[in-house]
């Protein structure tokens, strides 16, 4: 068994047993898509939201709406089966302390949050599970053999979703 690691603005593939994993999920998202049936898995970790006000987007990974269209087309072209791809999502916390001026801007990790679940939607794929929002920074773990998500933050316990 290989543990895949993930970089920031990065998304890989991985097959059973392999797992996959990404560190220093703070404001940013962890996207795991997976299917049970073909025991394929892939995770995206999503730094920013939105693509569209970057004129040219060289790293589709770096954002929500580009970085998972992209992992669920490479998932499909590993052999993925559309109907049982699926997802699992950690991350998007407040990681800093800006005064709120009365106005409806959303923290970082919010807006991180809803373009995943947005873009999701938009793709028709369920979210199993998530860990998303508050204030502690995360590392995940994703279990190709079991369709685990080990969450881990200091100080406190393991999390499985």
């Amino acid at each position: 068994m290989e543990n895949v690691i993930v970089g920031i603005a990065d998304f890989k593939i991985v097959k059973a047993p392999n797992q996959i994993m990404t560190v220093g999920l703070g404001s940013c998202c962890g996207v795991v898509l997976y299917d049970e049936t073909s025991k394929i898995a892939g995770l995206v970790h999503v730094l920013l939201s939105d693509s569209k006000f970057e004129k040219n987007v060289v790293n589709k990974a770096k954002y929500a709406d580009s970085g998972i269209n992209l992992l669920y087309q490479e998932m499909i072209r590993a052999g993925a089966n559309t109907r049982f791809i699926r997802a699992k999502l950690a991350g998007g916390a407040h990681m800093f302390n800006f005064k709120n001026t009365g106005n409806s801007i959303f923290t970082i990790g919010e807006r991180n949050v809803k373009a995943c679940k947005e873009t999701l939607a938009k793709l028709k794929i369920s979210i199993v599970s998530e860990d998303v929002l508050g204030t502690c920074g995360r590392t995940i773990v994703f279990d190709t053999t079991t369709s685990k998500l080990r969450i881990k933050s200091v100080g406190k316990s393991d999390k499985y979703i």
